[in-house]
């Protein structure tokens, strides 16, 4: 067993990874909360593009940032570059369905 030193600290730790411990649990507890509370809008995007079609889900806080996520979402499986994609996501979907 080991002895515990003459200063009555065994475990001796900087100030400073005490604050990068504090900053990686605040930083992990907030993308925890912010992942699972619930949004306002949720829907389903499905995309039709070169004869592929592919459906894909968002939720978001705006209306607008969740059907162009879930768009993106959607055309992500079935264009393939960024001009492919841009036209892809530009182009009008094949249905829309708000949950």
């Amino acid at each position: 067993m080991r002895e515990i030193p003459p200063d009555g600290e065994l475990f001796r730790v900087k100030k400073t990874v005490w604050l990068a411990i504090l900053f990686g649990v605040l930083v992990v507890g907030y993308v925890m909360v912010s992942s699972f509370s619930p949004k306002a809008y949720r829907v389903k995007v499905c995309m039709g593009y070169k004869g592929g079609t592919n459906c894909g889900t968002a939720s978001a806080d705006k209306r607008e940032v969740a059907l162009r996520e879930a768009t993106t979402n959607a055309c992500a499986l079935i264009a393939s570059g960024i001009i492919e994609s841009g036209q892809c996501e530009n182009s009008n979907p094949v249905s829309v369905d708000w949950q």
